[in-house]
Formats: C-alpha cells, sequence, structure tokens
C-alpha cells in the first residue's frame, strides 16, 4: 500500500550543484565513483566543490559529466525550476534515498521542458480554480461528500463517472506528468517556484501504476486542493482526503441507481462490473458501498476478511492498458503545446522530437503527415 510523506514546510532551491547531486545519487555513484567515470577526468573534490556551488565546471567536464551520469545539459543547466517547495511523496516504506533522488531529477527535467514550452508559447498560469471552493473545516463524513458533490456542482459534471481525471485536473491549470519513476514511488505532487514568472503546482503519476490506483490518486490529490484541513479531531486528514475521491468518484446517486439500495449482500461479478463503471480498485468500490449504507458495515469487514482479502495487494481484474478508462487517462496538455509550437514554427523538430522523447523521424513523419507511396 502506498502511503503519503509529507514535507510541507521544505524548499530546496535547484542551483547546479543540487542538480548535480540528484543526478549522481540518481545514478548511485559516490563522488569518487564519479570522478572515475568522467572524461576529461575530474578529482572528487572537484565534483564537491561543484555540488556546494562553490565551483562551476569548464565545457568539456560539463559534457562528460552529462554523459557519465546519463542527463542532458538541459537538467543540470535548466533555469526554468527555481525550487520544489511542498513536497509529498506517495510511496511505500522501502523507497529508497537513490529512489527520492530519480523521481526528483525526472521530475525536474520533465517541467524544465513543460514551463519552457509555456513561456515559447506565452501562456500564463490561470487564477486558483479552487479558490472559491476551499474549506479548512469538515463537520463530518457526510459534510465531507457534500463537499465533493459541491465541487462536481460547481465544475457542472453532474453524476456520470468521470471519463479523464488527468484531463480534468489538466483542463483546471494543474500539470499532471506520467513518468518512468522508481518502481516503489507511486508519484508525487509539489508547489513549483518559477525563476520568471508565476509558481505552478505539479502531480506526478507513475507510468506503472494501474489505471484503477492513479484515478484515485489524482482525485485524493484533488481532494488536498479542497480541504487543506478538517478542523476537526475526530477526523484524520488523509482519510479524510480518501473518502473525498471514494465520493467524488463515485456519487452516491449513481452508485444507488447502479447497485439499488440497502443490499444484504452482493455477488462477486457485480463488485467487478461496478469497479469498471467507475474506473476505481475492487477495494475502493466495496469501501465506498460501505460509506453509502448500500452494503452494511459488517458485510464489507466480513469481505475483506475473506473473498477480498487479498484486494489491498492484489487488483483483481485488473482493466487493461487501453482498455475503458486506461484509454483516456493520460496526460495530454503538454503533449499539445509542444505540437502547436511546432506548427507555429516557434521551436524545430529537432527541439519538439527532444520534448516529446520521440525520434526525429517520427515527428517529421506527422509534420508532412501521410504520403502517397
Amino acid at each position: 500500500m502506498a502511503f503519503i510523506n509529507h514535507n510541507n514546510n521544505r524548499r530546496e532551491r535547484i542551483m547546479f550543484g543540487q542538480r548535480l547531486r540528484l543526478a549522481r545519487k540518481r545514478a548511485g555513484l559516490s563522488m569518487q565513483a564519479l570522478a572515475e567515470r568522467v572524461t576529461p577526468s575530474v578529482s572528487a573534490q572537484a565534483i564537491s566543490k561543484y555540488e556546494a556551488d562553490k565551483m562551476m565546471p569548464s565545457s568539456s567536464v560539463l559534457v562528460g559529466l552529462g554523459k557519465a551520469l546519463g542527463v542532458s545539459l538541459d537538467f543540470l543547466l535548466g533555469g526554468q525550476v527555481e525550487a520544489l517547495e511542498s513536497v509529498e511523496w506517495r510511496k511505500n516504506s522501502t523507497a529508497s534515498a537513490q529512489d527520492r533522488a530519480m523521481a526528483e531529477s525526472i521530475v525536474i527535467e520533465k517541467l524544465e521542458d513543460y514551463l519552457a514550452i509555456e513561456n515559447i508559447l506565452d501562456m500564463h498560469p490561470a487564477e486558483d480554480p479552487f479558490a472559491a471552493l476551499r474549506v479548512d473545516m469538515v463537520a463530518d463524513e457526510e459534510a465531507i461528500d457534500a463537499k465533493a458533490r459541491d465541487v462536481r456542482r460547481e465544475w457542472q459534471l453532474g453524476i456520470d463517472p468521470i471519463p479523464s481525471m488527468t484531463a480534468l485536473l489538466e483542463d483546471k491549470g494543474l500539470k499532471v506528468i506520467e513518468a518512468d519513476l522508481p518502481e516503489r514511488i507511486n508519484g508525487l505532487a509539489c508547489h513549483v517556484e518559477r525563476a520568471e514568472g508565476a509558481p505552478t503546482e505539479v502531480i506526478v503519476v507513475s507510468r506503472h501504476t494501474n489505471v484503477e490506483r492513479k484515478r484515485f490518486n489524482l482525485a485524493h490529490e484533488l481532494a488536498h486542493r479542497i480541504i487543506t484541513e478538517t478542523g476537526n479531531a475526530a477526523l484524520k486528514k488523509e482519510p479524510s482526503m480518501h473518502r473525498f475521491a471514494g465520493a467524488f468518484l463515485i456519487p452516491r446517486e449513481h452508485l444507488e441507481e447502479e447497485a439499488g439500495r440497502n443490499r444484504h449482500g452482493m455477488t462477486w461479478i457485480e463488485i467487478m462490473r461496478l469497479k469498471r463503471t467507475y474506473g476505481v480498485s475492487a477495494a475502493a468500490m466495496l469501501v465506498r458501498l460501505g460509506q453509502v449504507g448500500i452494503l452494511s458495515k459488517s458485510a464489507v469487514e466480513y469481505a475483506f476478511k475473506t473473498y477480498a482479502r487479498s484486494w489491498r495487494r492484489e487488483e483483481p481484474e485488473p482493466i487493461g492498458p487501453g482498455e475503458g478508462f486506461a484509454a483516456f487517462e493520460k496526460p495530454q496538455r503538454f503533449e499539445r503545446l509542444v505540437w502547436r509550437a511546432l506548427g507555429e514554427e516557434m521551436i524545430s523538430p529537432v527541439r519538439a522530437a527532444q520534448m516529446l522523447g520521440l525520434p526525429l523521424s517520427v515527428v517529421e513523419r506527422d509534420i508532412r503527415g501521410p504520403r502517397d507511396q
């Protein structure tokens, strides 16, 4: 199970030395080991001075460091991301310092491109879309459900299942990035200070996370932006965020229409159908059935002790890649912006290929379209 590791007061300036240190930790190298890999050769003492921002390498050493660490010069010298603030990790208890360094470096590298393309297109962050909805106190769990209904009503979402949480959050001004994070990290969220321009927020999800968990994690991130505190000692914050996520993804009214009310029991196949209807895990579906009273508390407890006891560890009947919700739950905004800038001839095909992580031949093919043979 993933858990939340909060570091809400953390502010870390991402200068050259910090980027070099992140890249070295990502590679799992000591300063001495890195020094031995770099061409032209440098000493471990020199690397220590680079990381402390006491000295800058020559251009040839800089190129050598990038090659030895497998990172771009844009990452080492990028100027878009000034600081990551309020970093919150979605990870399990075995995530290492190397895992964390790898995740941070991946995020910075992707954000450099994301913020650069926004600058090229002269795009400015929208006003806070959550300001009018945000609360710092909820009376009870029913109030959390009510707040989820309020958000749906304000955004005119109705009560039907949401096709893509990613698209919804991107439309509301959040940057959602999908990346090949270390296996033991499911994602992270942070506030990003920019070298120029207004700050922005980013949510990063692992490409390896199944779509059921991914959608719930994104709804959980939304919850953090709507309910800043519960203001109630009886309501712990993270369970409250889970409650909001379930209520937002699975509205009571729609679920009662699908499953009925006050059920004495429910078959396995019904729960599998419901989890696919809403794009959530079977465990989350079972919990929500209990929250709204369709199943009794004792029925849910019995399920988790018997036929559903493994559901929190292993997803039954998982939604496959490209199937159902998985076909839509992918970030698209960054890619759209790159193609827009390319179409406006504001960036070169080579730069677009680098940003999109595609071969230049593929980008050039998609510029000109199919040709008759």
